[in-house]
Protein backbone atom coordinates (compact mmCIF):
# COMPACT_ATOMS: atom_id res chain seq x y z
CA UNK A 1 0.00 0.00 0.00
CA UNK A 2 2.81 2.39 0.86
CA UNK A 3 4.52 1.78 -2.50
CA UNK A 4 1.30 2.51 -4.41
CA UNK A 5 0.81 5.75 -2.48
CA UNK A 6 4.39 6.80 -3.26
CA UNK A 7 3.89 6.10 -6.96
CA UNK A 8 0.62 8.06 -7.02
CA UNK A 9 2.28 11.00 -5.26
CA UNK A 10 5.19 10.97 -7.73
CA UNK A 11 2.80 10.91 -10.69
CA UNK A 12 0.80 13.78 -9.22
CA UNK A 13 3.93 15.88 -8.76
CA UNK A 14 5.07 15.14 -12.31
CA UNK A 15 1.69 16.17 -13.71
CA UNK A 16 1.66 19.41 -11.76
CA UNK A 17 5.21 20.25 -12.87
CA UNK A 18 4.22 19.67 -16.50
CA UNK A 19 1.21 21.94 -16.04
CA UNK A 20 3.45 24.77 -14.82
CA UNK A 21 5.69 24.32 -17.86
CA UNK A 22 2.70 24.34 -20.22
CA UNK A 23 1.39 27.48 -18.53
CA UNK A 24 4.73 29.23 -18.92
CA UNK A 25 4.97 28.20 -22.59
CA UNK A 26 1.46 29.46 -23.27
CA UNK A 27 2.25 32.80 -21.61
CA UNK A 28 5.48 33.17 -23.59
CA UNK A 29 3.71 32.25 -26.84
CA UNK A 30 1.04 34.86 -26.18
CA UNK A 31 3.64 37.52 -25.38
CA UNK A 32 6.22 36.79 -28.09
CA UNK A 33 4.26 34.84 -30.69
CA UNK A 34 4.49 37.08 -33.72
CA UNK A 35 7.41 39.38 -33.08
CA UNK A 36 10.54 39.44 -35.24
CA UNK A 37 13.74 38.18 -33.65
CA UNK A 38 17.46 38.50 -34.23
CA UNK A 39 18.93 35.00 -34.46
CA UNK A 40 22.56 33.90 -34.15
CA UNK A 41 23.57 30.22 -34.19
CA UNK A 42 26.87 28.45 -33.56
CA UNK A 43 28.15 24.92 -34.09
CA UNK A 44 31.29 23.95 -32.19
CA UNK A 45 31.98 27.63 -31.49
CA UNK A 46 31.77 28.67 -35.17
CA UNK A 47 28.99 31.05 -36.18
CA UNK A 48 26.82 29.22 -38.72
CA UNK A 49 23.85 31.59 -39.05
CA UNK A 50 23.12 35.22 -38.32
CA UNK A 51 19.87 36.82 -39.41
CA UNK A 52 16.38 37.97 -38.53
CA UNK A 53 13.01 36.29 -38.53
CA UNK A 54 9.85 37.90 -39.87
CA UNK A 55 7.84 36.61 -36.93
CA UNK A 56 7.52 33.68 -34.57
CA UNK A 57 10.45 31.30 -34.04
CA UNK A 58 9.43 27.69 -33.42
CA UNK A 59 11.52 25.39 -31.24
CA UNK A 60 11.72 21.59 -31.46
CA UNK A 61 12.73 19.23 -28.67
CA UNK A 62 15.77 18.17 -30.69
CA UNK A 63 17.28 21.68 -30.59
CA UNK A 64 16.25 22.80 -34.07
CA UNK A 65 14.62 26.19 -34.62
CA UNK A 66 12.37 27.12 -37.55
CA UNK A 67 11.31 30.55 -38.81
CA UNK A 68 10.76 32.66 -41.91
CA UNK A 69 14.02 34.42 -42.78
CA UNK A 70 13.49 38.16 -43.29
CA UNK A 71 16.37 38.35 -45.84
CA UNK A 72 14.81 36.01 -48.40
CA UNK A 73 11.27 35.37 -47.06
CA UNK A 74 11.92 31.58 -46.97
CA UNK A 75 11.03 29.06 -44.28
CA UNK A 76 14.34 28.19 -42.64
CA UNK A 77 15.45 25.59 -40.08
CA UNK A 78 18.74 25.74 -38.18
CA UNK A 79 20.43 23.20 -35.89
CA UNK A 80 22.96 24.27 -33.30
CA UNK A 81 23.29 26.47 -30.28
CA UNK A 82 21.14 29.51 -31.06
CA UNK A 83 20.51 32.84 -29.38
CA UNK A 84 17.11 34.32 -30.20
CA UNK A 85 16.50 37.95 -29.21
CA UNK A 86 12.95 39.17 -29.78
CA UNK A 87 12.22 42.76 -30.74
CA UNK A 88 10.68 44.77 -27.90
CA UNK A 89 6.90 45.21 -27.99
CA UNK A 90 5.67 48.24 -29.88
CA UNK A 91 3.88 50.89 -27.87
Amino acid sequence: MNKALTIMLALGLAASAAACTDSRRARNDATWSDRPADITCWTYGVETFKGRSTGKVEYSDSGRIAFVDAANNRYTTVDGECRVVYAPPSK
